[in-house]
């Protein structure tokens, strides 16, 4: 069988439910994937230090692109930064100046990025930054929205872990539900939009599930098993 990298989401993707709690069949998927030699690497909206302690508790690839691309964890104090947070503070500076009900999420630290809550419109928000002349990223993960800096997604924070790895974008296989993953898509051979993404996220994707969340991830690695080394 040939090695293959899965870049994984977490929120959405192999949680059950949108307070975190994690699936747990799916979970142990995904370990008996690493067991069997391939590499599974959490890619997250969330920061990377949870992404890395999912990984070590789940006993998967201890390696994870967290913080949508801006911060790849390696090991406890071991980081690389690639977004710029206070850009992402003068960012969101502008954004509350011109629009009501601006909240940050009560989240795990940030390095890299600032998470806001929900709570207005974020094309709106666009394009006052845009009259500002202020470039960053801002995306919404369902979960969330992000502010990072401007470059920075799932996409270009893997595509440095396949640079670091020297893993090859026809060994990775890419699964989530957002449209934060679908940057992550775009550079791997393989893609997987779960049934609870929306038809944007679908429509990137090269195969897409039924069933949601865990349950579609099971189904995916299902669908996977019988070629999973012609992939």
């Amino acid at each position: 069988m040939k090695k293959k990298t899965f870049a994984v989401d977490i929120d959405g993707t192999i949680t059950e439910n949108g307070g975190g709690r994690i699936h747990l069949d799916a979970l142990d998927a995904l370990r008996r994937l690493t067991n069997m030699g391939h590499n599974v690497i959490f890619v997250t909206g969330r920061s990377s230090i949870e992404g890395y302690l999912l990984s070590v508790f789940g006993g998967t690839t201890k390696i994870t692109v967290g913080e949508n691309g801006g911060c790849l964890t390696f090991d406890s104090n071991d980081h690389v930064l690639l977004g710029n947070i206070e850009e992402c503070k003068t960012a969101l500076k502008v954004i509350e100046n011109n629009i009501e009900n601006v909240k940050e999420k009560p989240v795990f630290p940030r390095m890299t990025e600032v998470v806001l809550e929900r709570t207005f419109d974020l094309d709106v928000a666009k394009k006052i930054l845009s009259e500002n002349n202020i470039e960053v990223e801002l995306s919404d993960s369902q979960y969330a929205f992000h502010i990072n800096s401007p470059g920075v997604d799932k996409g270009t924070g893997f595509s440095k872990i396949m640079e670091k790895y020297s893993i090859l974008r026809n060994e990775v296989i890419a699964i989530g539900d957002s449209a934060t993953d679908i940057p992550l898509f775009k550079i791997a051979k393989t893609s997987i939009a779960l049934g609870n993404a929306s038809d944007l996220v679908k429509s990137e994707a090269t195969m897409t599930v039924n069933a949601n969340a865990g349950d579609g991830v099971i189904e995916a690695l299902d669908k996977l098993a019988p070629k999973l080394s012609e992939i």
